[in-house]
């Protein structure tokens, strides 16, 4: 039997599953409720925190994710970085990290190849550069990418990128291999350097940064030596099947679809997960969708509350089909490559965006008529977030149309 749900009951359990309507009592909370939270930008954790935490500070996000590490920072899908509960790490790992490394490294080895580097063992020289940035950082306990190819020299080779262009050029190949070496669960993007906005970290072995050791790598051995499908740790398979149940019982009822988007998956992989869960079908306004079996009771709706999302938040991300919580908007609040801007939310539909100005004032525009309760409570909100920002100024890392029309 097909279930309907009708969009008003889609936005009430997206407003209560994602803590918008009654936040949750501390940062981690607030991140397992949304399964990760987005970390390209990294205002965007703190902010997303706020808007989902108790009386949250500053402070307590950099307790959850530096002093406690309830929170961690890796790879995850679709190759974005994410701040993930620490559980959860090995699972968002095998069910899509693995993947990711796998093509970066492929990527990376033709790179070197194309450019005679490593002579007839790429492979091989590869791997012994990402093993001396190993030792490096053994050696030091955490360190900077500038440190490690300091102490590695190897990582400072360049590689030439479209020369054709004006804004091509040589460039290091420390950040690559790093990343590559962190996408396989060997380091971790540990203590940041600098405020609370800034993009700067250090890294830090896996095995000394989380909680009990490193739960992602297993066995596995050495850089390169692979991962997912070596007969170690968790299984793959059955780690996407739990992070497809942990996506529906956050984001769900949708479209199968939006979780193949979401995870970065490809539709044999999406079709299998799904295929080991208990799940009903529903009508989701005319467009087909799953739903977790036991998850078919929907609550009323709460009394609306006003959110004030920042850029790349995860609630605006969680989905690809948009229209029964973005409407006509996307436009005025998306970039040319499909990320999201600072947004406006009213009973779990987004209502317009706002942005903050070199003043520090943050002000918004909302892209429909609400009603007066609606711009009261979020004039209160913006006033709220004004405060919480304080001397800090936060600029998404991608602009859209109407935040850089505020905050001009």
């Amino acid at each position: 039997m097909t279930i309907t749900v009708t969009v008003a009951q889609r936005r009430a359990r997206l407003a209560a599953r994602h803590l918008l309507s009654v936040p949750g009592a501390s940062v981690a909370e607030a991140t397992e409720a949304i399964v990760a939270l987005h970390a390209t930008d990294p205002a965007t954790v703190y902010l997303s925190a706020r808007a989902r935490t108790q009386a949250c500070t500053q402070e307590a996000v950099d307790e959850a994710l530096f002093e406690t590490r309830r929170i961690v920072r890796m790879l995850g899908m679709r190759r974005t970085v994410f701040v993930v509960p620490a559980p959860l790490l090995p699972v968002v790992q095998r069910a899509c990290t693995d993947d990711v490394a796998r093509r970066l490294r492929r990527q990376l080895e033709r790179d070197l190849a194309s450019a005679g580097i490593g002579g007839t063992n790429v492979a091989g020289w590869l791997r012994e550069t990402e093993a001396g940035a190993l030792r490096a950082l053994a050696a030091r306990g955490s360190a900077t990418g500038a440190q490690l190819s300091a102490d590695e020299p190897r990582l400072r080779t360049q590689l030439v990128y479209m020369p054709d262009k004006a804004y091509g050029g040589a460039a290091n190949i420390t950040s690559r291999v790093l990343g590559l070496i962190a996408a396989e669960g060997h380091m971790i993007r540990g203590n940041r350097r600098g405020g609370w906005t800034s993009g700067q970290f250090e890294w830090f072995p896996a095995a000394t940064w989380l909680p009990g050791g490193d739960p992602s790598a297993g066995d596995r051995g050495g850089p390169g030596a692979g991962s997912a499908g070596d007969g170690t740790g968790a299984d793959p398979a059955a780690a996407r099947a739990e992070l497809a149940r942990q996506w529906l019982r956050v984001f769900g009822p949708a479209p199968a679809a939006d979780l193949q988007w979401w995870a970065g998956w490809t539709g044999a992989q999406t079709k299998a997960a799904l295929a080991s869960l208990a799940l009903a079908e529903v009508d989701l306004d005319g467009q087909a969708g799953v739903l977790l079996a036991d998850d078919d009771v929907f609550d009323p709706p709460v009394a609306p509350v006003a959110s004030l999302l920042p850029a790349l938040d995860p609630t605006p991300m969680g989905w690809q089909s948009r229209g029964w919580y973005l409407g006509p908007h996307g436009p005025a609040l998306f970039d040319r490559s499909g990320n999201i801007g600072p947004t406006v939310w009213w009973q779990g539909r987004i209502i317009g965006g706002w942005a903050q100005r070199p003043s520090g004032e943050v002000v918004y525009r909302l892209l429909e008529d609400a009603g007066s309760d609606a711009v009261a409570t979020v004039t209160a909100e913006s006033g709220r977030l004004e405060t919480w920002l304080g001397p800090a100024r936060v600029t998404p890392r991608f602009r859209t149309p109407l935040e850089r029309e505020l905050s001009a």
